[in-house]
């Protein structure tokens, strides 16, 4: 594949992700005020390569990605994944599910923390309380 339709790939993917909804950097902005180089080509890798694969949904890769967020307690990057997830089409129904699933391997803490986060998304993307 050339560079021009990696390129491509990665604008498209991204676009899908994060082109709604909540307003918020995604972290290439943060990559690229330190390295401008290697933030096009983690770009490239993760949305351009991995995301745009077409094995999972991109519905089901951003289910996975607030699964392990979440587990992770990694709030900042799991608000961004839980608005783009929304933005690709996951239920939210099956998406909360998904954080109760997490409680198995890491615990309440980590399912309450990730609730708030999702419910704190919902609320500015004009979609709380879920149905």
């Amino acid at each position: 594949m050339s560079d021009q339709e990696i390129k491509n790939r990665t604008q498209e993917t991204a676009k899908k992700l994060f082109g709604g909804g909540v307003k918020m950097d995604p972290p290439y902005f943060l990559w690229k005020a330190f390295d401008k180089d290697l933030a096009k080509d983690f770009s490239k890798f993760i949305t351009g390569n991995l995301y745009s694969r077409t094995v999972l949904t991109l519905s089901e890769r951003q289910m996975v990605a607030c699964a392990i967020l979440a587990a992770l307690g990694a709030k900042a990057e799991l608000r961004l994944h839980v608005n783009a997830a929304l933005n690709v089409g996951c239920e939210p129904r099956k998406l909360a599910e998904v954080f109760f699933q997490v409680a198995t391997y890491a615990g309440m803490p980590a399912v309450n923390e990730a609730l708030g986060v999702y419910r704190d998304v919902l609320r500015e993307r004009g979609e709380w309380p879920i149905e």
